[in-house]
């Protein structure tokens, strides 16, 4: 029985290096986000800056490790066995919530999960030890630090309220002083931007790298004789003023004589800064619990003591972690960092709620987003009201944002906002853990970073009548999200605690497995997905500015289209056929992909119209009549789709063997014009056009024919009227198809009549 405990060190370890994958993974968008977003600085140089950053704060972490140890629960009231079995619980829960969250593409909190799967677990065991004892449910308070647990809500309540405004409040300040010109402003003002956000991003650097040091505790004459950490948080505005003189002076020097971009350094600074937290704040979370276990085992191992009754009184004691661990540790980071594509899902979630720019929204509005817009616009109208005009059109100059000349593909590629945001983003989130951190306040660096950019956002009027209910929604999913990471992780690691308690070393071999199968899982289809994105026909907006170019790029757009139609189709016909419930579900989502795809282009109308030549003007009608031929082609597909899927979820009769043989008659025919159709456009050979448009007739009889013989069919020998009613309105979603698909090909015939032959049309210029 001993041998278990090792063989659960040796998983426990396994576990810890998986657990820092999917972390990283998770947490990278701290301290990626503002300088990814901001393009201030090249990918490369932002992920070695990084990686420097956690390397340093992973060796500085050592003070963090009590946490796992002694933080949560009360190690003396618990046995080693029982110890063993929380630390287990918790590690497997945590790898699979955070690899759950991951996949989503959700940032949420590696600390809260940590804490509260600790918590979970910690208050399971009790109760079983107290149902053993036949104790009462009120000695639970006996086994937990309920004072820490109090903390670390209320340090998520305070956070996501406190960063949000401070944020807001910081960065419109800012823009107000800086406006959007930020660069042609005198040297001294940037100078002093420089001075106030260096000098915050040093002292962070000091409170968090020292203070997880064994320097920490050491004191000197020349300041006082007081420890260190004691001297940062007594002496700070002493210090954070020393700093500021200093780094506004060498500011100043640099943006004269060197020429150099403050705001580039400060956002250099600040991602360095942040990692360097994220490592020394967060690497508890994923090696304190497997450290603990093993300095726990070395401690049973020597006491010679039965595992079920060395009490644990030895995890309250402070013990160093050795650095060597650290450091594998922080490599092990650093590698997730440059390697997890999920990282980079998580901080595009980010991204696209703080941009500028007009994104893909991927949050759709609720009631409650729609509520607080309401509010926000009233709050917004009242306030206008009382502010003197004068004043209003100084605010707005300062928040106009400059026209920038680029051509319309280049717009695509511009930052998802400016260095200042950027560097208020960096600068706040430092300054407020810095102050958290000081006052010894349990924080998480996901909420604070996170909420801090959402708060520039809104401040900085990325939120606008276009966006604004999207990105509440979103801001709100996330937040949601960390609450139910929470609740989540407290239940799941309560019940995986209570399946190790009473199965023992089986059920934790059961387990290990299923958690392997799930990351294996989910690692698995991942890879296809992003693979499935990678090779997919996916559609391109029209960027070309004459009616030459729009041709020649939406014909690219319809051979795509044209080619996913004839998948999906016929998927749908196959699907039916035999009854596969499975295969319609997925034809359903390709088909729902395609037509919010074509919904995608026609929400760019807006940009495309604008960046037309005057003497082009003709091209937008082409272009929009376009796209409405292929919404109604998209619709017809999405219909097809819905409905068969729902006759055979919902179970009712296959169709007949006749009605299956007319449909794949039909779907033969469409194929062959399709494919014909697609080559034409993705060949650019305009004159095969008029030869599909000839079997135009031909494809219209077949499915009148059709049609006709269901009628007769129903009035003599059909006895179901699901059936009959799917049939029908697969035909006539089928002619709908055709129209569409046929008069998207007149357009072309007739424009290709009335202008140029396809050797003369002058291709899209290259970027």
């Amino acid at each position: 029985m001993d041998n278990i405990y090792f063989l659960m060190i040796i998983a426990l370890a396994v576990l810890a290096v998986a657990d820092l994958v999917v972390g990283v993974s998770n947490d990278a968008v701290n301290f990626l986000n503002s300088a990814i977003g901001s393009k201030a600085i090249s990918f490369r140089t932002i992920m070695i800056v990084a990686s420097l950053g956690i390397a340093a704060g992973a060796v500085f972490s050592s003070g963090m490790m009590e946490v796992a140890r002694k933080g949560i629960f009360n190690p003396g009231e618990f046995y080693f066995d029982e110890i063993m079995f929380i630390f287990m619980a918790v590690m497997i829960t945590d790898i699979l919530l955070l690899d759950f969250f991951n996949t989503l593409g959700m940032p949420t909190s590696t600390t809260v999960s940590i804490v509260f799967e600790l918590l979970g677990a910690a208050v399971a065991m009790a109760l079983i030890k107290i149902g053993a004892d036949s104790g009462s449910f009120t000695d639970v308070v006996n086994y937990i630090n309920t004072d820490k647990a109090t903390q670390i809500i209320f340090g998520i309540l305070l956070s996501v309220i406190v960063a949000f405004s401070i944020g807001a409040l910081v960065q419109w300040i800012s823009r107000l002083l800086l406006s959007y010109n930020f660069e042609k402003k005198a040297k001294w003002v940037g100078a002093l931007f420089g001075g106030v956000a260096l000098s915050a991003i040093t002292y962070f650097i000091l409170m968090k790298g020292i203070k997880g040091t064994a320097y920490a505790g050491q004191s000197f004459d020349i300041i006082g004789g007081v420890k260190i950490k004691d001297f940062l948080e007594d002496q700070w505005l002493a210090i954070a003023g020393t700093n500021f003189i200093l780094w506004s002076f060498l500011s100043y020097i640099l943006m004269n004589f060197a020429k150099a971009n403050i705001y580039k350094l400060i956002i250099g600074a600040g991602t360095f800064a942040l990692a360097l937290a994220f490592a020394g704040n967060d690497l508890v979370n994923f090696i304190g619990v497997p450290i603990a276990a093993w300095q726990s085992y070395e401690a049973w191992v020597a006491s010679g003591v039965p595992a079920s009754e060395f009490s644990m009184e030895i995890l309250a004691a402070k013990v160093p972690t050795p650095t060597l661990l650290l450091f594998i540790a922080g490599m092990v980071m650093v590698v997730t960092l440059w390697f997890s594509s999920k990282a980079k899902n998580v901080v595009k979630t980010s991204l696209d709620l703080s941009s500028q720019e007009d994104t893909k929204e991927r949050f759709q509005p609720n009631f409650l987003s729609r509520g607080l817009v309401r509010i926000a616009m009233g709050i917004s109208e009242m306030t206008t009201a009382i502010t003197p005009k004068s004043w209003q059109g100084t605010i707005d100059e300062q928040f106009k944002k400059p026209v920038i000349a680029l051509s319309k593909n280049k717009v695509h590629e511009l930052p998802a906002f400016d260095m200042v945001r950027a560097a208020v983003n960096l600068m706040v989130a430092g300054i407020l853990i810095s102050i958290a951190t000081s006052y010894k306040l349990p924080l998480s660096t996901t909420y604070v970073t996170f909420m801090v950019a959402m708060g520039t956002s809104l401040a900085d009027r990325a939120w606008g009548a276009e966006s604004a209910v999207y990105r509440v929604a979103g801001v709100l999913n996330v937040i949601g999200g960390w609450f139910g990471t929470a609740l989540i992780a407290f239940i799941a690691s309560g019940t995986i605690l209570a399946i190790i308690s009473f199965g023992k070393g089986a059920a934790i071999g059961v387990l290990l497995f299923a958690a392997i199968l799930l990351l294996a899982r989910n690692y698995i289809s991942h890879n296809k997905k992003a693979k499935e994105l990678a090779a997919e026909d996916s559609l391109n907006k029209a960027e070309s500015s004459s009616i030459q170019g729009v041709i020649i790029e939406s014909a690219k757009n319809i051979s795509n289209v044209l080619k996913r139609t004839n998948k999906i189709y016929t998927n749908s016909i196959n699907g039916l056929a035999k009854h596969d419930l499975d295969s319609l579900k997925k034809n359903k989502k390709q088909g729902e992909k395609l037509s919010n795809e074509i919904d995608d282009l026609r929400d760019h109308i807006f940009y495309f119209i604008k960046n037309l030549d005057e003497n082009s003007v003709g091209a937008s009608n082409f272009y929009i009549n376009t796209l409405g031929y292929l919404t109604d082609i998209a619709q017809s597909l999405d219909y097809i789709g819905k409905v068969s899927h729902k006759h055979v979820n919902n179970n009712h009769k296959k169709l007949k063997y006749n009605q299956i043989k007319e449909l794949k008659e039909i779907d033969s025919k469409l194929d062959e014009v399709l494919n014909q159709t697609q080559e034409a456009f993705a060949i650019q050979s305009f004159e095969q056009i008029g030869i599909v448009l000839n079997k135009k007739q031909e494809l219209f009889d077949m499915v009148s024919d059709k049609i006709k013989t269901q009628v007769a069919r129903t009035r003599t020998e059909e006895s179901s009227p699901k059936n009959t009613t799917l049939y029908f309105s697969i035909l006539l979603e089928t002619k709908d198809l055709i129209t569409a698909t046929m008069n998207l090909l007149q357009q072309y015939h007739d424009e290709h009549d009335s202008s140029v032959t396809p050797a003369t049309i002058e291709q899209p210029k290259e970027e």
